[in-house]
């Protein structure tokens, strides 16, 4: 029976939810089974025509506001009736392609082929549209494809998956929020393919340096827009530093809120990173160009001169170099090893971990210099992450995830992101940069377990399969199945209504 239990954790606790075959298939051993997933690094990488590199999406939004800016002037002067500006030079501008106009021609890259007719544009700058529009608008689409290759893509392929929770927790970790705009909402899921999921086996330093220099990250907390009050172009601007980003840096990334660091460390953090930013086109600095746009760039012309000092230690100004050396250095810092150490075992074990596999998990965080496969291991091994008690409920994204394992259900992405924002964790928008609640009074209220019902009757009302749907659960769950559930299962009307008692049941609820 210990192997039994062990198996059904492995799958609630530290994975996706049974599918068809997977309780069996660990069931010898379950614990060697998810130390496999992290010794091959058994991580299945979204995939899909529309996935592309966060520089390639970025382009493709600048062009395509480009375009929205100059189909806007042109309007505003054919209102005006002002002729002179909308001369043939104008002309020649909104026209570059066989007498199209550039909103137009762009547009059309843009949308799929369904989607030919017009549509109202997505508003201005990086606001994000609404209705028709937003079904046309390119980071929305790009967004959908990004659900689509996760929810009935990654989720599918690994037996246990506690890879693909990894990086959802890491994701969470390292929040951005898509309502922010348009720059955040096409490349939120290029952010976790590239910045994640590349390093969630390796250094904790290295995931570091990639979120806080990635074009998501970026506009996500507006470094961009901070510039150095010393440096050139400080002395013509009436903006100066910008510390969203270095706040949440200590506050969440690394140090934790209790870290030990002060307002003074932050301004001089910020400082640190002033000229971090997104290359957007033909943008020269001291003569050269700054980068292939949508790409990290470093702006000499707007970073801070001099050295800096953060926690005690000071850092000569080397320019892009000095930041990445405050990063390495908080990414090793014994704060950060117990913030870590402390959320990891309290998503994947309790509200309140026990206090000594905090401890060991920090103490390997350290030892390893922040392996992040060498924790993972010590989690897993560790007797406090094994009881039977489940005193973690699944939030709303795994619940969903659990859902579409256990019936084989393959929505439409539309579907999912309706259901995730309904059950209140829409995917990569949290209301704030801290990321969404980890604990259970957060997805345990009334109101929510509510919609949970709603949630259970839609997945298996659109459950296709024949048989008794008990034997399905019986697999899903093993010895986890109460009696109760079963027998309420088999006094069901239908097969729908005993799958929606199945996943309403605490013990598809709780993990």
């Amino acid at each position: 029976m210990s192997n039994d239990i062990d198996a059904a954790l492995a799958l609630s606790r530290f994975g996706l939810g049974a599918k068809d075959g997977s309780l069996s298939a660990i069931q010898p051993d379950p614990r060697a089974a998810l130390r496999r997933e992290i010794t091959e690094r058994a991580l299945a990488m979204p995939a899909g025509p529309d996935l592309k590199s966060s520089a390639e999406l970025l382009v493709e939004l600048f062009a395509y506001q480009k375009a929205q800016r100059l189909e806007r002037e042109r309007k505003k002067t054919e209102a005006s009736g002002d002729k002179a500006k909308s001369g043939p030079a104008m002309a020649e501008m909104a026209k570059p392609e066989g007498g199209m106009e550039a909103g137009e021609m762009t547009r059309r890259r843009f949308l799929r082929p369904s989607m030919e007719k017009p549509a109202p544009g997505p508003g201005t700058g990086n606001k994000p549209a609404t209705g028709k529009a937003m079904a046309d608008y390119k980071p929305q689409l790009v967004y959908l494809a990004e659900v689509d290759a996760r929810f009935n893509g990654t989720i599918r392929e690994p037996v246990v998956g506690f890879p693909e929770r990894l990086a959802m927790f890491w994701a969470n970790h390292f929040a951005v929020a898509v309502n922010k705009g348009g720059e955040v909402r096409v490349t939120a899921g290029a952010f976790e393919r590239e910045a994640i999921r590349p390093h969630l086996f390796g250094r904790f330093e290295d995931m570091l340096l990639a979120v806080e220099s990635h074009p998501a990250m970026l506009a996500f907390l507006d470094n961009q827009q901070s510039i150095g009050p010393g440096s050139r172009a400080g002395a013509r601007s009436k903006r100066g530093l910008n510390e969203n980003l270095a706040r949440e840096i200590l506050e969440l990334h690394t140090l934790g809120v209790n870290g030990g660091y002060s307002q003074r460390d932050v301004t001089s953090l910020s400082a640190i990173i002033t000229g971090w930013t997104i290359a957007r086109g033909q943008q020269i600095a001291r003569g050269q160009p700054l980068g292939p746009p949508g790409t990290f760039a470093f702006n000499p012309n707007t970073h801070e001169p001099g050295p800096q000092t953060v926690l005690g230690v000071s850092y000569p100004d080397r320019g892009v170099e000095q930041g990445r050396a405050a990063l390495r250095a908080l990414a090793s810092h014994p704060a950060t090893a117990k913030h870590l150490a402390l959320k990891l075992a309290r998503h994947f074990v309790a509200d309140a971990p026990p206090p000594n596999l905090v401890a060991r998990l920090a103490e390997t965080f350290a030892r390893t210099r922040g392996d992040l496969s060498a924790i993972y291991l010590a989690l897993i091994d560790s007797p406090e992450a094994w009881t039977p008690e489940r005193r973690k409920i699944r939030s709303p994204q795994e619940y969903v995830v659990a859902m579409l394992r256990t019936s084989g259900e393959r929505p439409r992405p539309q579907a999912i992101v309706g259901l995730l924002r309904a059950l209140g964790q829409p995917l990569w928008n949290p209301s704030g940069p801290n990321g969404y609640a980890d604990s259970v009074d957060a997805w345990a209220s009334s109101e929510g377990l509510a919609t949970r019902i709603d949630a259970a009757n839609l997945v298996a009302a659109s459950a296709r399969g024949h048989g008794d749907p008990r034997n399905l659960v019986r697999e899903a769950l093993g010895p986890l199945l109460s009696p109760q559930t079963d027998q309420a299962m088999a006094r069901a009307e239908d097969r729908k209504q005993a799958l929606s008692l199945a996943f309403l049941s605490p013990e598809f609820q709780r993990r």
